[in-house]
């Protein structure tokens, strides 16, 4: 499914497979996640796609083929691709451990071709292992709803109670590692949205409510997942002192004015940049032990504009995952 122009709809289109460069994997693709972030590519909100391209990044396939000098893996290997694709490992950020920050990196689904499709190419350096426990669709957005999310978490620190905006596919994983840590969730949905408040409360968030709400009790941390720039403010007026609000979308919009007197006494506001490979490692193993159980809406690859609008107009529960005639019977729901 390529896409080609701003403002157009995906094009399905038969093109020959990817061929192999040094130290890649030829992926037969069984499902793809459909992230928000393909959304700020299609709608042009990330300005610097290469076109035409491929969108995905959050692929679960098999290795069918690999270049010379591949060790990691074997033909037949079950692997997963996620948004960062390529660092040069020699940079200030790579050598300290900050390879997310790198300032030539590459991301699959954007500047590389990525997940809508039957085949893609991948920098073997730059796949994990999926855990066996996850069918090809419950583990694809474990590799961007579940990475990003982790990471956010992460800095979010190790306070107890926690609050959510954007009730998505990332924060349907995040809730459940939060419940796994023993802390305690708000969860912050599109105001009147009941069905999205019943789903939190059943992920085990002890309070749901409109993002224009203010939560029972003061926060010590806030992720924001979705991209509006109001809810920076509004979240900064949740947490109590030393609290962080944390934006974990690579797009935003515009965050207000607002009074000094809601950032004083020590909070603070970050941003979550990409993942790096240690992010990967960690949250994969620790996703088994939760368990983390991923809710997701299937379509056909040929589905994706479909899956793309549904995600765009906020009635996707959980994750939407495109799949291929590859996938695993028992990933199709």
């Amino acid at each position: 499914m390529l896409f080609e122009k701003l403002g157009q709809p995906l094009r399905q289109a038969d093109l020959p497979v990817p061929k192999l460069g040094i130290g890649q994997v030829l992926i037969r693709v069984h499902a793809c996640a459909v992230c928000r972030t393909d959304l700020h590519v299609i709608d042009g909100e990330l300005t610097q796609p290469k076109l035409p391209l491929i969108p995905g990044h959050e692929i679960v396939g098999t290795v069918e083929a690999k270049s010379r000098g591949v060790e990691r893996f074997e033909i037949g290997d079950r692997v997963g691709i996620p948004w960062l694709g390529w660092t040069c490992s020699e940079c200030a950020y790579c050598q300290a451990g900050q390879e997310n920050l790198c300032d030539q990196a590459k991301f699959t689904g954007y500047t590389l071709d990525g997940g809508y499709a039957e085949y893609t190419v991948a920098d073997q350096r730059f796949c994990f292992r999926i855990p066996h426990s996850y069918s090809d669709a419950e583990a694809a957005p474990l590799l961007c709803a579940g990475l990003i999310g982790y990471r956010s978490l992460v800095k979010a620190g190790k306070g107890k109670c926690l609050g959510v905006y954007g009730f998505g596919a990332a924060a349907h994983i995040v809730a459940q590692v939060a419940k796994y840590q023993g802390r305690q969730l708000y969860a912050f949905t599109r105001p009147g949205d009941e069905a999205t408040e019943k789903f939190a409360l059943g992920l085990g968030a002890v309070w749901a409510g409109g993002s224009n709400e203010l939560p029972p009790v003061k926060l010590d941390a806030a992720i924001i997942f979705a991209p509006v720039g109001d809810l920076v403010p509004q979240a900064l007026r949740a947490v109590g002192k030393g609290g962080i609000v944390v934006c974990g979308g690579i797009h935003m919009s515009d965050i207000p004015p607002f009074p000094y007197e809601i950032l004083w006494e020590e909070r603070s506001v970050c941003s979550v940049a990409n993942l790096t490979r240690r992010d990967g490692e960690e949250f994969l193993a620790l996703a088994p032990k939760v368990p983390v159980r991923t809710e997701v809406q299937t379509f056909r690859l040929e589905e994706a504009n479909e899956a793309l609008a549904r995600l765009r107009l906020g009635k996707i529960q959980g994750a939407a995952v495109l799949v291929t005639e590859a996938a695993a019977p028992e990933s199709v729901r």
